[in-house]
């Protein structure tokens, strides 16, 4: 039984475009195998949504999938643009037309008002020798393609590779490795050559995955400085001394003065983001000092009278 696209993106059949792109969006966060690595159906549940997408997205295989419905993909455009007719010869030497039933083309007309079956086979011919490449002639090329990958703080931070999964002509899936350049900005593009769209007789577009950044539990990226929260106990705020943090380049020993304030931040140089063509950014730690959730009566009455031989307003500063 042919599927609804319709139904598999959960839009009406007069949705916009705008609607389609935002409900493939949805449910490709939602089922991406990526996101999914413990749901063993979720690259069958992904590809359905991939294959309706690229069908629905493109107003041609539209308009042939709401006119055909259930025949689309006898119709000669399936889902991703190839052609799913024989190549074969058949006795007739039309080739490549032997499992079409060209009812479907003309309805019930086709035997009763008088059609011309040899003007129609050569038309076809026609159109067939037209998307012959001639010796010499340039290459038809297919589509580019998008599509958006998640991908770990930390991967953007310092490169790596992830796998992503592409649905193919005639419902086939491919997974591919993708690399990561070290630094790469929320938002930004990578192009892979020749992923895209396949050009029957031709050359293949390319793939241009939009790059979405996951967020990160303690850091933060500010252009090329990374921000990080960094939990000291009441005793290193207030006597100082080392605490080991995390960084791209490994765990570094971040001195903290005495009388440490939540909110001050530390500057460790170079210890941010690596540029190409540059030097690499800082990594700003920034205190906050954290007690203990139970003191007991003998820590508040220590804490009571430290406040008391240091009297002062830290709020003094602050103006609406």
């Amino acid at each position: 039984m042919a599927e609804d696209y319709y139904q598999i993106l959960g839009v009406r059949r007069d949705a916009s475009q705008a609607e389609i792109q935002k409900a493939y969006r949805d449910l490709a966060r939602k089922y991406h195998p990526d996101v999914n690595p413990n749901d063993k159906d979720a690259k069958k549940k992904f590809q359905r949504i991939q294959n309706a997408f690229d069908v629905l997205k493109d107003p041609k295989k539209r308009e042939l999938y709401d006119r055909y419905g259930s025949s689309f993909e006898t119709m000669g455009a399936g889902p991703h643009g190839g052609t799913h007719w024989s190549g074969g010869t058949t006795q007739g030497g039309f080739g490549g037309f032997e499992d079409v039933d060209f009812s479907q083309f003309f309805g019930e007309r086709f035997g009763g008002v008088g059609i011309d079956l040899g003007e129609i086979f050569s038309q076809f011919r026609k159109e067939s020798a037209s998307r012959r490449r001639p010796s010499g002639a340039r290459a038809r090329r297919g589509a580019d393609r998008e599509h958006e990958i998640s991908i770990p703080f930390t991967t953007s931070i310092t490169g790596g590779e992830v796998e992503l999964t592409l649905s193919r002509q005639l419902g086939r899936s491919e997974t591919i490795a993708v690399k990561i350049p070290p630094g790469i900005e929320d938002g930004k593009r990578i192009r892979l050559r020749g992923q895209g769209e396949r050009a029957a007789g031709g050359t293949a577009g390319d793939l241009l995955l939009i790059v979405r950044v996951e967020p990160h539990p303690f850091f933060q990226r500010k252009g090329n400085n990374l921000m990080v929260r960094v939990p000291v106990t009441l005793a290193e705020a207030a006597l100082g001394g080392r605490v080991d943090i995390p960084t791209p380049k490994g765990t570094v020993s971040l001195h903290v003065p005495p009388g440490t304030s939540s909110g001050q931040k530390l500057r460790v140089k170079g210890h941010g983001v690596a540029v190409k063509n540059g030097p690499p950014g800082d990594l700003l730690a920034e205190i906050q000092i954290v007690l203990p959730k139970q003191l007991d009566d003998a820590a508040r009455e220590a804490i009571r009278q430290i406040d008391g031989r240091h009297p002062f307003d830290p709020r003094a500063n602050l103006r609406w």
